[in-house]
């Protein structure tokens, strides 16, 4: 069971006020997290293939690329938006500075 004190170190760590119930009840819950993982340790993954994350490009940064063009479809919506828009600047729509 991970002690009091690691309890107390990591909410100094992220600047947490912990009361002693809150402190216990941590003990517990970090503590099952932590068997949990040495679960997961015992588990045999020899022979898988990694799995990428979806946020993860595929091929470990190679990506699937396309050809930067711009649509039709878009260039009429746009040309629509600009001839509404109150003020343009170089072909584009003028914004008030938000800072």
């Amino acid at each position: 069971m991970i002690s009091k004190q690691d309890v107390q170190h990591i909410a100094k760590l992220a600047r947490l006020g912990l009361t002693e119930r809150e402190i216990k009840k941590f003990q517990k819950e970090l503590s099952k997290i932590l068997d949990y993982i040495e679960k997961l340790k015992e588990v045999d993954v020899c022979g898988i293939e990694p799995s990428l994350h979806s946020a993860q490009p595929l091929s470990y940064g190679l990506g699937i690329m396309r050809e930067d063009k711009e649509s039709s479809k878009f260039k009429v919506q746009s040309s629509k938006l600009i001839e509404l828009a109150p003020e343009i600047k170089r072909g584009y729509l003028k914004v008030k500075k938000i800072i």
